[in-house]
């Protein structure tokens, strides 16, 4: 089992970049980041907005973060987790993904998810009923995009005929697309359009994973879809590794560089040989 970091990368935190480093140098396998473009003042619905961690709205931008520390790093996986495609133009981000695969030497992943704040989603253009086809739509588009010189895309809510997009990933085909979701319908998304599964820490988790894990496969394979638990608790890891859980992303808050490291060599100590 592998083990990586989740955090908001913010103005006053350790540098997404040093973070790298840091995780790189002591033995850690990943780092991830997270995506709000904003936060609503005001919704609709009765989100508790207000109540929100601050690195919720002051969170630098995914691939901005990604980029410096691919620059920083050599052998640090890195990635989103998750990038909310609905409020994101495919496109766009089918470059910015491959650009920091570039960048990084081909160590990009993909985390993807519809997002959970519905006036977020409304301010982008996006029907928060249609979240899950959108999400879909737009990750096919990428693939598209990645793995042809000229792509072409034409559905319900992407279309477009006969683009030219580099660069091109590094990694072939193309990044590993990890699909979120804790829902009933998350094991026939991954399979339709992901190549992972990236599930947070919830009650009966545990529970799903290993039923995913027993009957889960890739498309015209017995090959078992790895699996990566988003927010992971340090004290439970060996039940996460008995229910066939291949990495672990300790979600933590922003600190400036000394608490950071003082965190981070914690988490390692306790792992001991766990890690890599």
């Amino acid at each position: 089992m592998k083990f990586g970091f989740i955090m908001f990368p913010t103005q006053d935190a350790i540098p997404p970049g040093d973070l790298g480093v840091l995780l790189e140098n002591r033995g850690f396998e990943s780092l991830f980041m997270p995506d709000h473009t904003h936060i609503p003042a005001v919704t609709p619905e009765r989100y508790d907005v207000m109540n929100l961690a601050p690195e919720f709205k002051n969170g630098m931008d995914a691939f901005v973060a990604l980029g410096a520390i691919a620059q920083a790093t050599t052998t640090l996986q890195i990635g989103t987790a998750v990038l909310l495609v609905t409020e994101r133009d495919p496109i766009i981000t089918a470059k910015e993904v491959a650009s920091v695969d570039v960048l990084s030497g081909g160590r990009m992943n993909f985390g993807v998810g519809p997002g959970w704040i519905n006036q977020e989603m409304r301010n982008h253009g996006t029907d928060p009923d249609h979240r899950w086809k959108v999400m879909r739509e737009r990750v096919e588009a990428m693939r598209q995009i990645w793995t042809h010189d000229i792509a072409s895309y034409h559905g319900d809510h992407v279309s477009f005929d006969r683009i030219r997009s580099w660069p091109k990933p590094l990694r072939k085909p193309h990044p590993p697309i990890l699909v979120a979701g804790n829902g009933p319908n998350v094991a026939q998304r991954v399979i339709a359009y992901g190549d992972e599964w990236i599930p947070m820490l919830r009650p009966d988790v545990l529970d799903h994973i290993t039923e995913f894990k027993k009957t889960a496969r890739k498309p015209g394979t017995d090959e078992p879809i790895p699996v990566t638990l988003f927010g992971g608790e340090l004290d439970d890891v060996d039940a996460y590794a008995a229910a066939g859980v291949d990495r672990v992303l300790f979600w933590v808050r922003p600190q400036d560089t000394a608490r950071m490291t003082t965190t981070v060599d914690h988490i390692a100590l306790s792992l001991g040989s766990r890690l890599r």
